[in-house]
């Protein structure tokens, strides 16, 4: 064969090297993004599960607050009352 046929064979080798070069690349992405999206939905149900604890503790804390807080506003306002209209009233 001629240098050009030689040359146009050893092109032609290398594109399909490339070629399969680039799906061994493309497959081993899709592996390594698609374990980093599963290690993402890992952490993001971690994350909402320690938020949610925290949220209820929150909560109940604040209505533990609210309570007490209206039990002596009652008493409070009890307290002028009778200040004011006696104990009878």
């Amino acid at each position: 064969m001629g240098n050009l046929t030689d040359d146009m064979t050893r092109l032609r080798g290398e594109v399909d090297a490339l070629r399969s070069a680039r799906g061994e690349m493309m497959q081993s992405l899709a592996t390594t993004v698609s374990a980093m999206q599963d290690d993402f939905a890992a952490a993001h149900a971690a994350m909402a599960k320690k938020t949610r604890r925290e949220r209820v503790s929150y909560v109940a804390r604040i209505k533990k607050q609210v309570g007490r807080m209206r039990k002596e506003t009652a008493a409070d306002v009890a307290g002028a009352h009778r200040a004011w209209f006696g104990k009878g009233n």
